[in-house]
């Protein structure tokens, strides 16, 4: 699809505009970020032509996507159970993580994960200071998320920069 001159500009304006919203929904969690990020290009390729560039790129964000997406549980989830964490209170910490992020945004998936784990790490253990490392554990794995996540949505973002204005 052949878009005019100032169409082109202001579509290349806006893509940038949202995939930065999302960049920043990456390190304040309020929105879905890398999901937001990908729509962003979706929509650019929609409106402005796929060609075999835009296709293998598109291809490689949606892989971030993903990966980004998945990526934080698995590293919170590893970082508590080195410290002796239960699969059920991480399991927990998951489900209260979800359900806060729904219920509570922006940091209520933060805080009752934390508390989730806390919780079920001290029932089990009868030490507030075992469950209190369990806990440490699993919000110094969010923190390390959190960069991972917000280098990979820079990542996507740099791909769609190549995409826009190298390979256009």
């Amino acid at each position: 699809m052949n878009v005019p001159l100032l169409g082109k500009a202001t579509l290349l304006t806006v893509t940038l505009a949202v995939m930065l919203v999302g960049w920043l929904g990456l390190v304040i969690p309020i929105l879905p970020g890398l999901v937001i990020i990908w729509l962003a290009g979706v929509v650019y390729g929609i409106l402005s032509g796929f060609n075999t560039a835009g296709w293998i790129i598109l291809g490689l964000m949606t892989l971030l996507m993903l990966a980004g997406s998945l990526i934080d549980n698995v590293i919170m989830g590893a970082s508590a159970r080195q410290k002796g964490a239960s699969w059920l209170a991480i399991g927990v910490a998951l489900i209260l993580g979800v359900a806060g992020s729904l219920l509570l945004p922006p940091f209520g998936g933060l805080i009752l994960a934390l508390a989730g784990i806390f919780a079920v790490e001290f029932y089990r253990l009868r030490d507030w200071r075992k469950a209190l490392d369990s806990t440490k554990s699993m919000a110094l794995g969010c923190g390390w998320a959190v960069i991972i996540r917000a280098g990979m949505g820079g990542l996507m973002i740099g791909l769609w920069i190549l995409w826009a204005f190298v390979l256009s």
